[in-house]
Protein backbone atom coordinates (compact mmCIF):
# COMPACT_ATOMS: atom_id res chain seq x y z
CA UNK A 1 0.00 0.00 0.00
CA UNK A 2 1.16 3.21 -0.85
CA UNK A 3 -1.12 4.93 2.07
CA UNK A 4 -0.52 5.10 5.15
CA UNK A 5 -2.39 1.94 7.20
CA UNK A 6 -5.34 3.17 9.04
CA UNK A 7 -5.79 5.65 6.44
CA UNK A 8 -9.64 5.95 4.31
CA UNK A 9 -7.02 5.44 1.10
CA UNK A 10 -5.05 2.36 2.47
CA UNK A 11 -8.13 0.79 3.65
CA UNK A 12 -10.36 1.44 0.10
CA UNK A 13 -7.33 -0.07 -1.69
CA UNK A 14 -6.84 -2.87 0.48
CA UNK A 15 -10.77 -3.92 0.40
CA UNK A 16 -10.62 -3.16 -3.68
CA UNK A 17 -7.62 -5.81 -3.79
CA UNK A 18 -9.76 -8.04 -1.43
CA UNK A 19 -7.29 -8.58 1.12
CA UNK A 20 -8.10 -9.84 4.46
CA UNK A 21 -9.68 -7.42 6.73
CA UNK A 22 -11.08 -7.92 10.38
CA UNK A 23 -13.53 -5.52 11.82
CA UNK A 24 -15.29 -4.36 15.18
CA UNK A 25 -19.38 -4.06 15.35
CA UNK A 26 -20.53 -0.87 17.56
CA UNK A 27 -23.57 0.03 18.38
CA UNK A 28 -23.12 2.20 21.69
CA UNK A 29 -22.90 6.07 21.52
CA UNK A 30 -19.79 5.96 23.03
CA UNK A 31 -16.90 7.70 21.42
CA UNK A 32 -14.32 6.92 24.50
CA UNK A 33 -14.91 3.25 24.58
CA UNK A 34 -14.66 3.54 20.92
CA UNK A 35 -11.59 5.25 20.64
CA UNK A 36 -9.99 2.44 22.63
CA UNK A 37 -11.57 -0.31 20.18
CA UNK A 38 -10.14 1.71 16.83
CA UNK A 39 -6.19 1.52 18.79
CA UNK A 40 -6.58 -2.35 19.24
CA UNK A 41 -5.21 -3.06 15.89
CA UNK A 42 -9.03 -3.86 14.00
CA UNK A 43 -8.53 -2.82 10.26
CA UNK A 44 -12.35 -0.90 10.79
CA UNK A 45 -14.99 0.01 13.23
CA UNK A 46 -18.29 -0.01 11.81
CA UNK A 47 -20.96 2.10 13.46
CA UNK A 48 -24.63 0.55 13.73
CA UNK A 49 -26.97 3.71 12.89
CA UNK A 50 -29.31 1.18 12.01
CA UNK A 51 -30.31 -1.26 14.64
CA UNK A 52 -27.38 0.42 17.29
CA UNK A 53 -27.96 2.88 19.57
CA UNK A 54 -25.91 6.09 17.74
CA UNK A 55 -27.69 8.98 16.77
CA UNK A 56 -25.88 11.48 14.23
CA UNK A 57 -24.00 13.29 17.03
CA UNK A 58 -22.78 10.24 17.97
CA UNK A 59 -21.99 9.14 14.99
CA UNK A 60 -20.00 12.20 14.39
CA UNK A 61 -18.28 12.46 17.74
CA UNK A 62 -17.45 8.03 16.98
CA UNK A 63 -15.85 8.95 13.76
CA UNK A 64 -13.61 11.76 15.32
CA UNK A 65 -12.42 9.35 17.86
CA UNK A 66 -11.88 6.56 15.78
CA UNK A 67 -9.66 8.92 14.11
CA UNK A 68 -7.30 9.74 16.56
CA UNK A 69 -3.81 9.52 16.91
CA UNK A 70 -2.91 5.32 17.89
CA UNK A 71 -6.19 4.08 16.24
CA UNK A 72 -5.40 1.32 13.07
CA UNK A 73 -8.73 1.41 11.93
CA UNK A 74 -11.04 3.63 9.82
CA UNK A 75 -14.57 4.21 10.78
CA UNK A 76 -17.07 2.54 8.58
CA UNK A 77 -21.27 3.49 9.33
CA UNK A 78 -23.95 1.05 8.52
CA UNK A 79 -26.77 4.27 7.61
CA UNK A 80 -30.63 3.27 8.44
CA UNK A 81 -32.00 3.05 4.43
CA UNK A 82 -30.57 3.08 1.32
CA UNK A 83 -31.05 6.96 1.01
CA UNK A 84 -28.82 9.78 -0.23
CA UNK A 85 -29.95 11.77 2.92
CA UNK A 86 -28.09 9.20 5.37
CA UNK A 87 -26.06 8.09 3.42
CA UNK A 88 -24.24 11.85 2.92
CA UNK A 89 -24.76 12.51 5.81
CA UNK A 90 -22.55 9.56 6.99
CA UNK A 91 -19.98 10.46 4.62
CA UNK A 92 -20.30 13.87 5.13
CA UNK A 93 -18.75 13.11 9.29
CA UNK A 94 -15.87 11.46 7.77
CA UNK A 95 -16.92 7.44 7.41
CA UNK A 96 -14.74 6.15 5.25
CA UNK A 97 -17.63 4.31 3.57
CA UNK A 98 -21.33 2.88 4.06
CA UNK A 99 -22.89 -0.06 4.44
CA UNK A 100 -26.17 -0.20 3.12
CA UNK A 101 -28.57 -2.05 4.13
CA UNK A 102 -31.85 -4.35 2.53
CA UNK A 103 -30.14 -4.17 -0.87
CA UNK A 104 -32.72 -6.41 -3.30
CA UNK A 105 -31.89 -5.85 -6.77
CA UNK A 106 -29.31 -4.36 -8.88
CA UNK A 107 -31.16 -0.93 -9.23
CA UNK A 108 -30.91 -1.13 -5.31
CA UNK A 109 -27.47 -1.13 -5.70
CA UNK A 110 -26.97 1.21 -8.33
CA UNK A 111 -28.67 3.54 -6.05
CA UNK A 112 -26.60 2.90 -2.86
CA UNK A 113 -23.24 3.78 -5.53
CA UNK A 114 -24.80 6.91 -6.43
CA UNK A 115 -25.56 8.01 -3.08
CA UNK A 116 -21.98 7.58 -2.90
CA UNK A 117 -20.30 9.58 -5.64
CA UNK A 118 -20.36 13.08 -6.98
CA UNK A 119 -21.59 13.78 -10.13
CA UNK A 120 -21.49 12.98 -12.68
CA UNK A 121 -20.78 9.46 -11.24
CA UNK A 122 -23.49 9.82 -9.00
CA UNK A 123 -26.00 12.34 -7.26
CA UNK A 124 -24.54 12.98 -3.73
CA UNK A 125 -24.68 16.68 -2.80
CA UNK A 126 -21.52 18.33 -1.69
CA UNK A 127 -21.12 19.39 1.90
CA UNK A 128 -18.54 17.09 3.09
CA UNK A 129 -18.03 19.25 6.43
CA UNK A 130 -15.70 17.15 8.23
CA UNK A 131 -14.74 14.50 5.70
CA UNK A 132 -13.18 17.56 3.71
CA UNK A 133 -10.61 17.47 6.52
CA UNK A 134 -10.10 13.79 6.60
CA UNK A 135 -10.61 12.05 3.12
CA UNK A 136 -10.34 15.41 0.96
CA UNK A 137 -13.09 17.98 -0.75
CA UNK A 138 -11.94 16.66 -3.66
CA UNK A 139 -14.43 15.00 -5.49
CA UNK A 140 -11.88 12.41 -7.75
CA UNK A 141 -9.66 12.05 -4.03
CA UNK A 142 -13.09 11.27 -2.52
CA UNK A 143 -14.08 8.39 -4.99
CA UNK A 144 -10.77 6.75 -4.61
CA UNK A 145 -10.54 6.62 -0.66
CA UNK A 146 -14.92 6.23 -0.15
CA UNK A 147 -16.05 2.68 -0.11
CA UNK A 148 -19.68 1.35 -0.38
CA UNK A 149 -21.15 -2.25 0.51
CA UNK A 150 -24.42 -3.35 -0.12
CA UNK A 151 -25.86 -6.28 2.27
CA UNK A 152 -27.11 -9.09 1.37
CA UNK A 153 -30.10 -10.33 3.98
CA UNK A 154 -33.00 -11.21 2.59
CA UNK A 155 -34.35 -13.73 -0.20
CA UNK A 156 -34.64 -11.18 -3.07
CA UNK A 157 -30.84 -10.14 -2.56
CA UNK A 158 -29.78 -13.72 -2.52
CA UNK A 159 -31.46 -14.23 -5.77
CA UNK A 160 -30.21 -11.15 -7.25
CA UNK A 161 -27.02 -11.82 -6.39
CA UNK A 162 -25.05 -12.01 -9.28
CA UNK A 163 -26.54 -8.72 -10.97
CA UNK A 164 -25.79 -6.79 -7.53
CA UNK A 165 -22.37 -7.75 -7.28
CA UNK A 166 -21.70 -6.74 -10.93
CA UNK A 167 -23.20 -3.29 -10.11
CA UNK A 168 -20.63 -0.91 -11.51
CA UNK A 169 -19.11 1.28 -8.49
CA UNK A 170 -19.54 -1.30 -5.98
CA UNK A 171 -17.04 -2.55 -3.74
CA UNK A 172 -17.82 -5.18 -2.19
CA UNK A 173 -21.04 -7.08 -0.53
CA UNK A 174 -21.75 -7.77 3.19
CA UNK A 175 -23.73 -10.67 4.11
CA UNK A 176 -26.44 -10.11 7.59
CA UNK A 177 -26.26 -13.49 8.74
CA UNK A 178 -29.48 -12.62 11.31
CA UNK A 179 -31.76 -11.37 8.88
CA UNK A 180 -30.78 -13.96 5.57
CA UNK A 181 -31.19 -17.01 8.06
CA UNK A 182 -34.62 -15.88 8.53
CA UNK A 183 -34.61 -14.81 5.13
CA UNK A 184 -34.77 -18.50 4.09
CA UNK A 185 -36.85 -19.74 6.55
CA UNK A 186 -35.42 -20.16 10.05
CA UNK A 187 -37.58 -19.40 12.67
CA UNK A 188 -35.35 -17.50 14.29
CA UNK A 189 -31.82 -15.72 14.02
CA UNK A 190 -29.97 -18.60 14.87
CA UNK A 191 -32.35 -21.85 13.96
CA UNK A 192 -29.87 -24.25 13.00
CA UNK A 193 -33.06 -25.95 10.99
CA UNK A 194 -31.55 -24.12 8.17
CA UNK A 195 -27.92 -23.89 8.42
CA UNK A 196 -27.48 -26.36 5.40
CA UNK A 197 -29.22 -23.86 3.22
CA UNK A 198 -27.90 -20.61 4.91
CA UNK A 199 -24.18 -22.27 4.14
CA UNK A 200 -24.68 -22.98 1.03
CA UNK A 201 -26.17 -19.30 0.22
CA UNK A 202 -22.98 -18.09 2.11
CA UNK A 203 -20.78 -19.92 -0.25
CA UNK A 204 -23.06 -18.50 -3.26
CA UNK A 205 -22.47 -14.60 -1.69
CA UNK A 206 -18.67 -15.62 -1.57
CA UNK A 207 -18.27 -16.93 -4.83
CA UNK A 208 -20.25 -14.56 -6.65
CA UNK A 209 -18.42 -11.68 -5.06
CA UNK A 210 -14.61 -13.45 -6.16
CA UNK A 211 -15.86 -13.82 -9.65
CA UNK A 212 -17.18 -10.08 -10.01
CA UNK A 213 -13.86 -9.22 -8.37
CA UNK A 214 -15.14 -7.33 -5.29
CA UNK A 215 -15.26 -7.88 -1.58
CA UNK A 216 -16.99 -10.05 0.31
CA UNK A 217 -17.76 -9.92 4.09
CA UNK A 218 -19.94 -10.97 6.92
CA UNK A 219 -21.05 -9.97 10.62
CA UNK A 220 -19.89 -12.54 12.85
CA UNK A 221 -20.37 -13.35 16.76
CA UNK A 222 -16.77 -13.90 17.56
CA UNK A 223 -13.22 -13.64 16.28
CA UNK A 224 -13.20 -17.59 15.77
CA UNK A 225 -15.93 -17.91 14.09
CA UNK A 226 -15.06 -14.70 11.92
CA UNK A 227 -11.30 -16.45 11.29
CA UNK A 228 -13.20 -19.38 10.13
CA UNK A 229 -15.07 -17.32 7.49
CA UNK A 230 -12.01 -15.96 6.25
CA UNK A 231 -10.42 -19.16 5.89
CA UNK A 232 -13.08 -20.19 3.98
CA UNK A 233 -12.47 -17.61 1.36
CA UNK A 234 -14.42 -13.94 2.84
CA UNK A 235 -12.08 -11.18 2.56
CA UNK A 236 -13.62 -9.19 5.50
CA UNK A 237 -15.09 -10.09 8.61
CA UNK A 238 -16.71 -8.10 11.60
CA UNK A 239 -16.65 -9.57 15.27
CA UNK A 240 -19.38 -9.01 17.37
CA UNK A 241 -20.15 -5.80 19.22
CA UNK A 242 -19.33 -3.74 21.88
CA UNK A 243 -22.96 -4.03 23.92
CA UNK A 244 -22.57 -7.77 23.60
CA UNK A 245 -18.99 -7.79 24.96
CA UNK A 246 -20.08 -5.76 27.52
CA UNK A 247 -22.69 -7.99 28.96
CA UNK A 248 -20.41 -10.82 28.52
CA UNK A 249 -16.90 -9.57 30.56
CA UNK A 250 -19.69 -8.26 33.03
CA UNK A 251 -21.32 -11.65 33.75
CA UNK A 252 -17.63 -13.59 33.73
CA UNK A 253 -16.79 -11.48 36.39
CA UNK A 254 -20.43 -11.90 38.42
CA UNK A 255 -19.94 -15.50 37.56
CA UNK A 256 -16.08 -15.50 39.04
CA UNK A 257 -16.49 -13.09 41.91
CA UNK A 258 -19.69 -14.87 42.76
CA UNK A 259 -18.12 -18.47 42.49
CA UNK A 260 -15.13 -17.58 45.04
CA UNK A 261 -18.08 -16.23 47.71
CA UNK A 262 -19.84 -19.79 47.45
CA UNK A 263 -16.36 -21.05 48.11
CA UNK A 264 -16.40 -19.87 51.35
Amino acid sequence: MTAAPGTPAAFAAALRAREQLVGYWSVLDSPVSTERIARLGYDYVALDAQHGLIEYSGVLASLTAIDTKGSTAVGLVRVEANDPSPIGKALDAGAAGVIVPLVDTAQDAADAVAAVRYPPLGRRSYGPMRSGLRIGPDPAEVHEQTVVLAMIETAEGLANVAEICATEGLDGVYIGPSDLRIAIGGATSTDSAVTPQFEAALVTVRETAAAAGIAAGIHNADGASAARRLAEGFTFATVSSDLVHLQQAAAAHLAAARATESSR
